[in-house]
């Protein structure tokens, strides 16, 4: 079976609107037969997360909307903070055909770097509306501390 590819006049070769329009296009029609592109989709999600740091704590918040707290698990391992959990689908609308849906459900993992030496210990969480806080104590040591510089 030969596939025809449909004739276009030659554009600029540094248009990059039709550099992405052919990458759409490629990924549309050829990887589509070999992937479910949903799947994909839905194996990449993960929560947007924000991580701040203080004189004595590191906080880490992250969006994860529309799943239970009871489905969401916090482990730290060394330096490296994990967070995992599971979006669950509701209800499955039986006979509704669907033309477009950005809901992603299926289970999610994130981990990130801590800046410095925690006290896991004294580990404060809450989970409220979706965002979960994370407040981690620094370690004594990986306090920053202030020398006074004198003038001679």
């Amino acid at each position: 079976m030969t596939n025809l590819i449909p004739w276009r006049k030659k554009e600029k070769a540094g248009d990059l609107a039709n550099i992405q329009n052919e990458i759409n296009r490629l990924f549309n029609t050829y990887l589509s037969h070999w992937f479910d592109t949903d799947d994909l989709l839905e194996s990449a999600w993960s929560p947007a997360i924000d991580v701040k740091e203080s004189k004595d704590d590191v906080v880490i918040v992250a969006d994860i909307p529309g799943v239970n707290k009871e489905d969401i698990e916090v482990s730290v391992h060394g330096d490296i903070l994990t967070i995992k959990g599971e979006k669950k689908q509701e209800t499955q609308e039986k006979g509704k055909d669907f033309i477009h849906t950005e809901r992603f459900y299926g289970s999610f993992s994130k981990s990130i770097s801590l800046p410095c030496e925690t006290d896991i210990s004294k580990a404060d969480t809450n989970y409220k509306d979706g965002v979960l806080k994370i407040v981690l104590p620094k370690k004594e040591e990986a306090k920053t501390k202030q020398i006074q510089i004198k003038v001679r």
